[in-house]
């Protein structure tokens, strides 16, 4: 399973390629940072996040997208960015017809340090661990998008038997007619 783990922000957009699956070893085929400029038009740096995350799209060719669910925070301007960034991801993986999942950084944290309130640099020592890398992915958006990869591919098959359970569980639905006399 490949997956293009996305960070989303308006400043630094973190993205990270995993390759693996659960319970073997996971390779990382990529990482870094789409950036845009603060002081650039909203419409200039969503077009500019597009254009990164199409061009991580292109040379890894995913088959999934794990991007961060927009949590409440205290600063509103910050999660609008935020979730318009987002936004923008899940657009471009949906255009492509590729799977979008959302985890939530407390999911991503305790699937990949066993917390799910450790701190950005417990997140940053465990992804260089679990990926056999020299040093830490920097910036800490880079690491995380990398984390949400993880977190996705040791994740998706225990959610993929939940769907099927419940599928399975469904009682088909009879039509019944009224009758009239």
């Amino acid at each position: 399973m490949r997956v293009l783990g996305v960070d989303p922000g308006l400043t630094r957009c973190g993205v990270g390629v995993v390759e693996g699956v659960a319970g073997r070893p996971l390779r990382m085929l990529g990482v870094g940072v789409v950036r845009t400029p603060s002081d650039a038009e909203l419409g200039e740096r969503l077009v500019a996040i597009e254009r990164g995350i199409e061009a991580w799209l292109d040379e890894y060719r995913p088959e999934f997208v794990a991007v961060e669910r927009v949590f409440s925070q205290h600063n509103v301007r910050t999660v609008m960015g935020t979730a318009q960034a987002s936004a923008v991801a899940m657009l471009c993986a949906a255009r492509r017809g590729l799977p979008v999942a959302l985890h939530t950084p407390s999911e991503v944290k305790a699937a990949v340090t066993g917390m799910g309130r450790a701190e950005k640099d417990q997140v940053g020592a465990m992804v260089t661990r679990l990926l056999r890398l020299d040093a830490p992915p920097k910036p800490a958006d880079a690491a995380d998008a990398l984390a949400l990869a993880i977190c996705h591919i040791w994740r998706a098959p225990a959610v993929n038997r939940l769907q099927q359970a419940h599928a399975a569980a469904r009682v088909p639905r009879i039509p019944v007619r009224k009758v009239t006399r």
